[in-house]
């Protein structure tokens, strides 16, 4: 089968499609022919380490979308050509291995695409927004980059939840786009300097809970912007500013509360705990349309390079996808 690899270098990551023999599955895992793989921004950023030492080479791909093919041993709530989703190693892929902790049965509603768009993306919302936090119907959420893949899915969340949105991005048509998703304020900067106008929508008292996918650059501004026990969610950096100063008074009066969402360190056990309690707060309303993936754009397999240039670019709006059927 052909599969993508990442091969690293000093200070830099190469693509390369590579034959590769089709794997076997285990125990608990589940061989699934892909249809599907969507782009996650962190896996092809160069020192996050997720690809390991320089002159070392990983799969590619972290989520996708396909149809069961064969089971491993102790596996028996599925079946042959069952449609599912869910975390997959080297997902740019033919076909790839699924643990069966983080499998799941895709809605009938979703397309190949959509689906490969929700485990990781959706799954690092659910754990910004609800397990850590907590956000309540009516509270506020300020999302700085709310156009990008976790922005949109973060937005569709929250309003689910019943929250009230407000996004920052660089464009201005982005966010015109996203009006219709329920976004309440949109902000046209990619600069720290959107505390009057937070201040203003929110009468005053500040934002709940702030989702960052940009970074340092914003950071200090998003803690001016919490209310009373607010919270921030760190998820990204794009901006490559890894250092930020932090208002020690504003944390310690204002109770606030910082957490990042990564999960770079956690074990699929760990990854997996939170599934339960996805399928049963999230899927519900996927499943139902009431939160659609937005998939982007769709590239072929054999233009992933082509994929990953187009994301660098940021001129899209939520999820890019590979289609991994080995054509094109």
């Amino acid at each position: 089968m052909q599969s993508y690899w990442m091969q690293m270098t000093d200070g830099q990551a190469t693509l390369e499609l590579r034959d590769v023999p089709q794997p076997d599955p285990g125990p608990q895992q589940v061989l699934v022919r892909l249809h599907a793989a969507s782009l996650n921004r962190g896996e092809f950023i160069v020192g996050q380490g997720l690809h390991g030492k320089p002159g070392s080479a990983k799969a590619i791909g972290m989520d996708g979308a396909g149809a069961v093919v064969k089971l491993g041993s102790g596996m028996s709530s599925l079946k042959p050509g069952d449609r599912v989703m869910g975390r997959c190693p080297g997902a740019f892929a033919e076909y790839g291995l699924m643990d069966v902790r983080e499998i799941m049965v895709i809605p009938a509603k979703l397309s190949w695409e959509e689906a490969a768009s929700v485990p990781v993306t959706f799954q690092v919302v659910y754990d910004m927004l609800v397990l850590q936090g907590h956000l309540a119907a009516d509270e506020w959420l300020l999302i700085n980059g709310v156009s990008s893949g976790v922005g949109v899915a973060a937005l569709q969340t929250a309003k689910a939840l019943g929250a009230k949105v407000i996004g920052t991005s660089g464009s201005a048509d982005k966010l015109a786009r996203l009006k219709p998703l329920g976004l309440d304020v949109g902000l046209c900067t990619r600069a720290a300097d959107f505390y009057d106008t937070v201040m203003q929508a929110t009468s005053g008292k500040g934002v709940n809970l702030v989702v960052n996918t940009v970074g340092g650059s914003v950071f200090a501004e998003n803690l001016r912007c919490m209310a009373f026990q607010g919270r921030l969610a760190t998820v990204g950096y794009v901006d490559g500013v890894l250092k930020a100063e932090i208002d020690i008074e504003a944390l310690h009066t204002k109770r606030l509360t910082l957490f990042g969402a990564s999960n770079k360190m956690r074990t699929a056990e760990q990854r997996a705990q939170s599934l339960p309690g996805f399928i049963a707060d999230v899927m519900p309303a996927i499943a139902a349309g009431r939160i659609k993936p937005l998939v982007d754009r769709v590239f072929p397999f054999k233009q992933l390079v082509a994929a990953k240039a187009y994301m660098e670019a940021n001129q899209h709006l939520g999820k890019i996808v590979l289609a991994t059927s080995g054509e094109g």
